[in-house]
């Protein structure tokens, strides 16, 4: 046993975790081996207590191989087991309080840092660390009062900000209007607000050659089978992931779905990983991930920092839940692992949250062919809309030819703008709806506004059809750009404010006023290069 004992130390301090797991669990069997030999009478002798320490030292030194293989559901077994043997066992404390913080289950790990203070007040200045960080964490999961200021005014440079998860006025329910599951909001909110912020189960990324189309295709295979890897690896080896990963749908039979409790994402339901559950299948884990995968760098997302530079794809459980729409309410930053959810206009108590999948300033052909790619048909208001409203109106046909069918040198965009708006009055398209056209035929209003200035005010000013857009579609990085570079002229203090609202929508509040202006400062000057 001794022999044992100091060789596994040896590989644990050499850290080779895999054959310190394999010896401790030899050293484990011999200890209980013996403790079980011992009749009743003899259970309290000083020869069987040396034992148990040695016992207890051993499932907390195996609990540390295991938690740095990713292993948290073994990890907690030995420390819970440690300290069933002696409850006061400062490093199965303090082992156990680290991995219930990287399950972002800071009440509980709080819970066990402070008991294991007690036990070495020496130790102060480590634990101290890990008791101000729950704190912090368990207090910003609990309120949703997150600030990226600082590190977005230094420019994203230094460490990324330490972020927790977080669960706003949403719950998950049965979507009539789009399909299946939806997320939906439980009070009227407004734009900017948080509504979640959750770490990925697992992201993969790498930079894409624009020069090779082949060897950009192989490198997102390369990188589509290391992140199948990495989620198959943490599906296995913790119940709760696995938990979080078979309430997402795989594509098919939706109606016979569950809706899950909100509360399961909070990540404070429970503190044990261990509970039995049904095994996740490889088909169904790939059928998962092919539908609820989410890349970073898409249409309704920011990167922010140094992740900007790489094509990433991640799944992160909660956000899959929001499904797309054409009149999307929602969008996200993507902060180092963690994704941040934000409404991009206005939302009612019941109304569901949506994203856009794909770019949703087009017309709607455009849209349907897109939607086809993502294997669904959109039903939503807009589309329904305009499904009806596209039909019987041959002069829509004629003026999407005319403005987004040929070269840009070849087109006058302030005459089809005129005729767009001239025809909607005809058809006594008014509030929202025209908000819906203008949002698809985009592509003529910004073509439009960057180029011609002889129309004047036969044409409505740029800032009307930009705030017409927001109200329809939500915000968007390219309406905020558009109306910044036309503000250069004309700077007041309302054309600020309805930059400022439009930024809140692109951003988040999570983007204080200051930092605001500086990352909107970023678009004009990309405004003026161009």
């Amino acid at each position: 046993m001794q022999e044992l004992r100091l060789k596994a130390s040896e590989l644990l301090l050499r850290e080779e975790w895999h054959d310190s797991v394999q010896v401790y669990t030899q050293f484990i069997t011999l200890c209980r081996s013996h403790i079980e030999k011992h009749p009743p009478p003899l259970c309290n002798s000083p020869h069987l207590t040396k034992i148990q320490r040695s016992l207890c030292l051993g499932l907390s030194n195996r609990a540390e191989a295991h938690f740095r293989l990713r292993d948290p559901d073994k990890a907690l077994r030995d420390c819970n087991q440690a300290l069933e043997i002696e409850p006061t066992h400062y490093k199965s404390l303090l082992g156990k309080g680290r991995i219930l913080f990287a399950l972002n289950r800071y009440s509980a790990a709080l819970l066990c840092f402070k008991s294991a203070l007690l036990e070495d007040p020496q130790s102060n200045e480590t634990l101290n660390g890990y008791i101000e960080k729950c704190k912090k964490l368990e207090s910003l999961s609990r309120t949703g009062a997150f600030d990226l200021t600082d590190w977005v005014l230094n420019g994203f440079r230094g460490k990324t900000p330490e972020l927790a998860e977080y669960v706003g006025a949403v719950k998950i329910k049965r979507s009539d209007e789009l399909s299946g599951r939806g997320l939906f909001a439980t009070k009227n909110m407004d734009a900017g607000t948080l509504v979640l912020v959750t770490k990925a189960i697992a992201t993969e990324r790498c930079i894409l050659s624009n020069e090779e189309e082949d060897s950009a295709e192989n490198a997102q295979l390369v990188m589509w089978k290391s992140f199948i890897d990495q989620v198959s690896d943490s599906a296995a080896k913790c119940t709760w992931i696995r938990r979080l990963i078979s309430t997402l749908s795989p594509g098919d039979d939706e109606a016979s779905l569950e809706i899950p409790e909100t509360e399961l994402f909070k990540g404070e339901l429970t503190e044990e990983c261990g509970e039995s559950e049904p095994d996740l299948s490889s088909d169904d884990l790939l059928n998962i991930l092919d539908v609820n995968s989410l890349v970073e760098d898409s249409v309704s997302a920011k990167v922010l920092g140094k992740n900007s530079d790489y094509y990433g794809v991640g799944l992160w459980v909660l956000a899959s839940f929001i499904n797309h729409s054409c009149i999307p309410n929602s969008r996200r930053l993507h902060v180092g692992d963690y994704v941040m959810v934000h409404l991009s206009k206005d939302v009612k108590a019941g109304e569901e949250l949506t994203f856009s999948y794909f770019d949703v300033l087009l017309p709607l052909e455009k849209r349907k062919e897109m939607s086809q790619t993502w294997g669904f048909s959109c039903h939503c208001r807009r589309c329904r809309f305009e499904e009806g409203f596209w039909a019987d109106k041959q002069e829509l046909k004629e003026i999407e030819m005319m403005g987004l069918g040929k070269g840009k040198g070849m087109v006058d965009f302030g005459g089809v703008i005129f005729r767009i708006e001239e025809a909607m009055k005809r058809w006594n398209v008014r509030g929202r709806e025209k908000g819906y056209l203008r949002a698809s035929f985009w592509g003529v209003y910004e073509d439009g506004y960057a180029s011609v200035k002889r129309w004047g005010r036969r044409i409505p000013a740029s800032d009307v059809v930009v705030e017409s857009v927001a109200e329809a579609v939500g915000s968007d990085e390219r309406l905020l750009k558009v109306l910044m570079r036309d503000m250069t002229n004309k700077s007041g203090v309302l054309e600020i404010e309805r930059a400022m609202k439009l930024g809140k929508g692109v951003y988040g509040k999570v983007v204080k006023k200051k930092s605001l202006r500086s990352l909107i400062g970023v678009e004009v000057q990309e405004q003026k290069v161009y």
